[in-house]
């Protein structure tokens, strides 16, 4: 295969050799004419990561309502409807109970496994969960409509806080899909995650997926990774999950299906692209062109793709493009929501001409930390410390606890073991080190759990308070009222006249076309005159 160049790194790629060879002899990765093809499957992740990289986790339930029943005739595999950190989001911002979203989802969504992510911190966004919460949060995922769990850990530890999700998740009867999160680094070679898919065969996974959350991996690279864990897996299943955010995102993909992954996780448009997932529809006619089967049915999805422009554009919400190739990004590896979120902070200073110092020393304390996969909560954890020693006039004069606590191990021996000895020394050598160093992480039992939010409240209720730290954010949630309807049946000139129905300075819009005239006068008041 030809070797493409593209700002100094190269990656193999499909190219114009490739498109001659399949028209001209319809064959391509051992295929023959008339041989039956592999037929690639499909996760949908507009509901989940989808909105969390491109909306800042502000997609509405009444958004994916709106185009839900158009999702569920396209035959996905699964489809991602909630993290750990949205509950958070929802109840605070949107004023939106979770657990109501995914149980509307789920029945507009019947014939289609929806999927939770999950982790050792949920509900919650950072923190390590007592085990009692774990259990009740897999449990109670399931109870509402989940099928489906993916499992992280942001080190790749498969210790004991992901053999108890996955023995958890089992027990509530939900499928259990392991992660193996890819970095790249000195540490993060071929054979580290052929070790890591070893580990996840061990403790039970049903099947294994390799997640590329800052869109890191190169075709190159997934044509090498790919197998070797596959060897590693048995059989199992291996899925393939990426972001578009350096550009190199639908060519990895396709890479890794002709490495032999044979499900992809991809999003809708306009939350495809950018920093989300490759979009569902260049993957299917790319993977038609080289000669795969496809096991969904895009028609559905083009009315919802049309459903969610028309709500960006209503709501002015980003729409995701095509990015350009970003080399950059390879070398501090911070996601695209942590720098947009980082700018926005220091644009308040006045200091947002410091963004490139920041993410200069992020490079410094990554590497001090032993190479920490840039996810959450690590990519915060790195970026704060990197502010922090820029604007503090010293590395390390200042330490933040959860880098503390990190470097003593709080959050797994995969992770503390790789910083070095000389930022181990330094962050370790502080009064606050030894605070923490004799902190205790209770366990409590979910009857003291509930006790200590006042006793006699449901499981749901229960998860929802210990999601916010209390009770007066979910007070004001349920204070909001109902969610707002999004849907138009497919008919825009409904959605046009519930939006000129509250523009109060209006006193009177005609609406007219052939067999119908319409009249609003006043408060939305409208009088058919045809």
């Amino acid at each position: 295969m030809p070797q493409i160049s593209c700002c100094s790194t190269k990656f193999s790629s499909f190219g114009v050799s490739e498109a001659l060879e399949l028209n001209e002899n319809r064959s391509f990765g051992g295929f023959q004419e008339g041989e039956l093809m592999r037929e690639i499957r499909f996760t949908d992740t507009t509901f989940r990561d989808g909105h969390a990289s491109l909306w800042a986790e502000g997609m509405r339930t009444g958004m994916m309502l709106a185009v839900s029943k158009y999702i569920e005739q396209a035959g996905f595999t699964a489809v991602e409807v909630i993290g750990a950190s949205h509950f958070k989001k929802c109840i605070r911002e949107l004023k939106e109970d979770p657990w109501e979203r995914i149980r509307l989802v789920a029945k507009s969504m019947p014939n289609t496994p929806l999927a939770a992510m999950s982790g050792s911190s949920a509900p919650a966004t950072f923190g390590i969960a007592p085990y009692s919460i774990m259990k009740l949060h897999l449990d109670r995922l399931a109870a509402n409509g989940v099928r489906r769990v993916h499992v992280m850990h942001a080190s790749n530890d498969m210790g004991s806080r992901i053999v108890a999700a996955v023995k958890f998740a089992r027990e509530a009867g939900l499928e259990v899909v392991v992660a193996l999160v890819f970095s790249e680094s000195p540490r993060h070679t071929d054979e580290y995650y052929a070790t890591k898919a070893r580990e996840a065969l061990e403790i039970g996974a049903d099947l294994v997926y390799l997640k590329d959350p800052g869109g890191l991996l190169t075709p190159e690279r997934a044509k090498t990774i790919v197998p070797v864990i596959m060897r590693e897996l048995k059989g199992l299943p291996l899925e393939f999950h990426t972001h578009c955010t350096t550009g190199l995102g639908p060519m990895t993909l396709l890479a890794a299906v002709e490495a032999g992954v044979e499900t992809v996780h991809t999003a809708i448009p306009p939350l495809a692209n950018g920093s989300s997932q490759p979009s569902v529809f260049n993957v299917t006619n790319n993977l038609r062109e080289l000669g795969y089967g496809i096991s969904i049915d895009e028609g559905p999805l083009r009315v919802a793709s049309k459903e969610l422009y028309r709500i960006a554009k209503e709501e002015n919400m980003p729409i995701g493009t095509p990015l350009e190739y970003d080399f950059s990004q390879y070398i501090h590896q911070v996601p695209g929501g942590v720098i947009s979120n980082l700018r926005h902070q220091l644009r308040q200073m006045g200091m947002e001409q410091r963004l490139g110092d920041v993410l200069d020393e992020s490079v410094r304390v990554r590497r001090d930390l032993g190479y920490p996969i840039m996810v959450t909560p690590y990519s915060q954890f790195v970026v704060s410390q990197a502010t922090i020693n820029v604007f503090s006039g010293g590395r390390y004069k200042v330490v933040t606890d959860e880098i503390i606590k990190y470097a003593l191990g709080d959050y797994g021996e995969e992770a503390s073991s790789g910083v070095a000895p000389e930022a181990r020394e330094v962050i370790l050598s502080r009064e606050r080190a030894e605070a923490l160093s004799n902190a205790e992480y209770p366990e409590p039992s979910l009857a003291e759990v509930r006790e200590s939010f006042g006793g006699g409240i449901s499981d749901d209720e229960l998860l929802l308070r210990y999601a916010v730290g209390g009770d007066s954010d979910v007070e004001a949630m349920r204070k909001a009222g109902p969610f707002k309807n999004y849907a138009t049946d497919g008919h825009p000139i409904v959605s046009l006249v519930k939006t000129l129905a509250q523009r109060g300075e209006l006193d009177q819009v005609a609406i007219q076309q052939p067999g119908l005239s319409l009249l609003l006068e006043g408060k939305a008041r409208a009088t058919n005159l045809g």
